[in-house]
C-alpha cells in the first residue's frame, strides 16, 4: 500500500467523510455530533447530506451501507456516508469557501 503523502488528494479514499450524526441535533457530543446544536439539524439522512454537497458544487458520493461506528440504531434512515472531494489533484482547494471538513459541515446546516 502506497503511502498517503504519494496518493492525489482527488482520489476517492481520500475525500473526507460526513456522517449524518455529526450534523444530527438530536445527538450529543459522546455519540457524534460535531458541530453546535444550533447548526445542527434533525434527523438528517446521507441523501439530503449528499443533495446538500451536489448544490453548492462539491464532487460527492454517497455510500449507503456504511454506517457510523458510535450509532446504536442500524436502522436505513441512520445508514449511509458522504464522501467529499475537498482538494483537486494538485492540492488545490475545489472551493475556497470549504477550506476543512468543519467549515463544510456549518455550511451543509445552515
Amino acid at each position: 500500500m502506497a503511502c498517503a503523502a504519494a496518493r492525489s488528494p482527488a482520489d476517492q479514499d481520500r475525500f473526507i467523510c460526513i456522517y449524518p450524526a455529526y450534523l444530527n441535533n438530536k445527538k450529543t457530543i459522546a455519540e457524534g455530533r460535531r458541530i453546535p446544536i444550533s447548526k445542527a439539524v434533525e434527523n438528517p439522512t446521507a441523501t439530503e447530506i449528499q443533495d446538500v454537497c451536489s448544490a453548492v458544487g462539491l464532487n460527492v458520493f454517497l455510500e449507503k451501507n456504511k454506517m457510523y461506528s458510535r450509532e446504536w440504531n442500524r436502522d436505513l434512515q441512520y445508514r449511509g456516508r458522504v464522501r467529499v472531494q475537498l482538494k483537486e489533484e494538485d492540492g488545490s482547494l475545489c472551493l475556497v469557501q470549504f477550506p476543512s471538513h468543519y467549515t463544510l459541515s456549518l455550511s451543509s446546516c445552515s
